[in-house]
């Protein structure tokens, strides 16, 4: 009988080498982890019934209702022209901010954000890969919303540099916001102000009422709004072909930089 043999394959010979079945601790690249992490955030968001509600439902039937039934004045021109901009604001708001504030204020509650912060992923870049989910979807949703106002006659003017500037610092805001509310609040406390706060910019945000249909004092209110900023420059630019709304800019540029600092100072882990 022959001997029996000394190493293993790949170990040479001694069976201590480091070999093609020798283990290799250690966490993967940062981008693939970043890269997991946001996949499975957008399929945990769109797998949520009640995300899907607030941020394709509610919205598309928004556009299409008030489209098509002469609800609420929406001026001279279709209505569709005015509700579109409204509508794709209200869409970035949904999922940056309600959706958000949200899910990270149960992820928060149950512990799933302290497990994660202890992973091998850093906390900047669980963030990182939030945002990335955020972003995933809202591109869902505009071309979703694109589509369906292209067939109820929407004509959009202006240049896209200034609906992606807008767009961009539109989420930025709202997503600072959401952070903030999710990482001071209990989750229920989240669930309820962050719906109340859908709820109440839907209606006064110049989503789908305007905002000349308010008093004076109220616009002068109104208008500091990050939904009514985002709403506003969007019609500026694709209503009325507009060059780059400046006005709306700064407001969204100072509601980002401000909901992002504050949350990055007050959010808590658990």
């Amino acid at each position: 009988m022959d001997p029996a043999p000394t190493g293993t394959r790949g170990t040479g010979g001694t069976g201590t080498g480091t070999g093609a079945y020798a283990p290799k601790p250690g966490a993967a690249p940062l981008p693939r982890m970043i890269a997991a992490q946001a996949a499975l955030e957008t399929k945990m968001l769109l797998r949520n019934g009640e995300q899907l509600l607030l941020t394709v439902v509610i919205p598309t039937l928004l556009l299409v209702l008030f489209s098509t039934v002469d609800i609420v004045d929406t001026g001279a021109g279709e209505a569709v022209d005015f509700l579109a901009p409204g509508i794709l604001a209200l869409a970035v708001m949904s999922t940056a901010f309600t959706g958000q504030a949200i899910a990270t204020g149960f992820e928060r509650r149950y512990g799933v954000l302290k497990r994660l912060a202890a992973s091998p992923l850093p906390r900047w870049a669980l963030m990182t890969a939030k945002t990335l989910s955020v972003l995933v979807t809202e591109v869902l949703q505009i071309t979703l919303l694109t589509v369906i106002a292209f067939t109820l006659g929407w004509s959009p003017q202006g240049g896209p540099f200034a609906v992606l500037l807008l767009l961009v610092l539109g989420t930025a805001a709202f997503s600072g916001l959401g952070l903030l509310m999710a990482g001071t609040l209990r989750a229920e406390a989240t669930l309820a102000a962050a719906n109340l706060v859908f709820l109440l910019l839907l209606v006064g945000g110049g989503v789908v009422v305007p905002l000349e249909n308010f008093p004076d004092a109220a616009q002068d209110v109104l208008g500091l709004l990050p939904v009514s900023a985002l709403s506003e420059g969007l019609r500026d630019v694709l209503q009325d072909g507009a060059g780059l709304p400046w006005g709306q800019v700064a407001i969204l540029a100072v509601w980002a930089v401000a909901g992002l600092a504050a949350a990055g100072r007050f959010f808590r882990w658990e």
